[in-house]
């Protein structure tokens, strides 16, 4: 086993040092993540991998500033997040993180073209800008047809991908996804990853993805293992023989 540490890495985006979290419910404390130390970096598919329960979605909170540890510290982007408000906190995570999760969180009622446009107006951005990186975005992961359309007329697959162009349109440094393929069949799976790891070759992104999924680990630029709240390896795996891509599923 190798115990990851944090190296001195201009290109270094995350970073954990000493992060512990606890949880208490009624008289009983549970500890999730002890004492957990780690860098990230970017342009690069990052995952965190292991089983349920192991601590990887805390961590993955913790990391992006949705939650709070108990001790050590997060440095993103050079920013050490305790150190900031709850307001200024918010506003780190508006201008420089995107979200992706495994229930999609799309709003019913919106097209898939507002759907991506929704925070690109919290940004301030003016609203020609914002639906032209909407465009963009949904062109990216292939929906350039399909973005006029509901939730309720996507497939699994292409709600996912909706998601993925809403954090991507933000242009972000930093993109979260937790187990972003876990809902979805063998086709539409391959495609989530091959976007993730595009997004994060082509557009500079750190991208940091918790799951269990195994098909995650052999397309990733680097895999930590977890269990009981601690990184137990850190490696980088075997590139993929040449395969053709995957096509994309019908609707």
């Amino acid at each position: 086993m190798s115990t990851p540490h944090i190296t001195p890495n201009a290109n270094v985006t995350l970073q954990a040092s000493s992060v512990s979290k606890s949880f208490v419910s009624g008289r009983v404390q549970s500890t999730v993540l002890q004492n957990l130390t780690l860098d990230v970096r970017g342009s690069e598919l990052t995952l965190i991998s292991g089983p349920s329960g192991c601590g990887k979605s805390t961590l993955l909170a913790i990391l992006s500033g949705l939650q709070p540890a108990d001790g050590g510290s997060v440095r993103a982007l050079g920013q050490e997040l305790s150190g900031l408000s709850i307001n200024d906190l918010e506003y780190f995570r508006l201008q420089h993180t995107g979200f992706v999760f495994q229930g999609f969180n799309l709003f019913p009622a919106l097209t898939a073209l507002e759907q991506v446009e929704l925070p690109l107006s919290y940004m301030g951005l003016p609203k020609g800008m914002a639906r032209k990186r909407a465009v963009e975005s949904l062109e990216e992961v292939g929906l350039g047809s399909r973005m006029r359309l509901r939730p309720t007329e996507l497939s699994g697959g292409e709600k996912q991908r909706v998601a993925i162009a809403r954090a991507l349109a933000k242009q972000p440094e930093l993109l979260f996804a937790d187990e972003p393929t876990s809902a979805l069949d063998s086709d539409n799976g391959q495609i989530i990853i091959d976007i993730l790891h595009r997004i994060a070759r082509n557009h500079g992104t750190t991208v940091l993805c918790v799951s269990h999924d195994p098909r995650l680990v052999g397309h990733a630029d680097r895999v930590l293992a977890m269990e009981d709240g601690r990184i137990l390896s850190d490696h980088v795996p075997p590139a993929p023989s040449k395969a053709p891509e995957a096509k994309e599923p019908s609707a």
